[in-house]
């Protein structure tokens, strides 16, 4: 199912900062392990002290956007599309569990049922999760997957990593957190530029 926000060329690598850009928290600051999942809770980890672990609203239909926009017969997409957490966190392992636990329901903004419930995780091909530079993160994307810079689009919620302009890569501030109209603008952004 393909709507109308689907038509048009898109980047063949979106890659999202996770801190305050997928989730309201610092994770190496605001969360304390071992994390756990009730059940087959949607969209809900627990730290040790049952602080909650949640995607923005928006996000996990974004996610399902790229992977149906990336899996379809768009003529204009411009391809497969390769989704990509780069996260500068101190705390790397309790990042990707967090990824691992997050469940992510089917997208019935766009009655995408495809694949059921499953963990946040699966939907990131690509994972840069580590203390450092954004440019070194962009520079091991593009030695991984050899998709150059200028077919990139990084979300992130501090203006000091628009550093990566310098590299080719399309810069999108997320302020407030990820939502569908913020994705919107980053996708013109790196449209307006090829």
């Amino acid at each position: 199912m393909s709507t109308n926000q689907d038509e048009g060329k898109y980047p063949q690598l979106v890659a999202f900062d996770l801190d305050y850009t997928l989730w309201d928290l610092w994770i190496d600051t605001h969360v304390t392990g071992p994390l756990r999942r009730d059940g087959e809770t949607v969209n809900e980890v627990l730290d040790r002290y049952n602080e909650k672990i949640s995607f923005y609203k928006d996000v996990s239909h974004i996610l399902h956007r790229l992977r149906r926009v990336g899996n379809s017969n768009i003529v204009d997409r411009g391809g497969a599309i390769t989704i990509a957490a780069c996260s500068r966190t101190y705390a790397p392992t309790l990042a990707r569990k967090c990824l691992s636990l997050l469940l992510v329901a089917p997208d019935s903004k766009s009655g995408d049922a495809i694949g059921g419930t499953r963990p946040a995780i699966e939907f990131f091909d690509e994972l840069e999760i580590y203390p450092g530079s954004k440019i070194t993160h962009f520079k091991a994307l593009k030695e991984r997957t050899g998709i150059p810079y200028s077919e990139m689009l990084f979300f992130f919620d501090e203006l000091r990593n628009r550093e990566v302009e310098q590299l080719g890569v399309t810069f999108c501030h997320v302020p407030n957190g990820l939502t569908n109209e913020i994705f919107e603008m980053g996708l013109e952004e790196w449209r307006n530029r090829q």
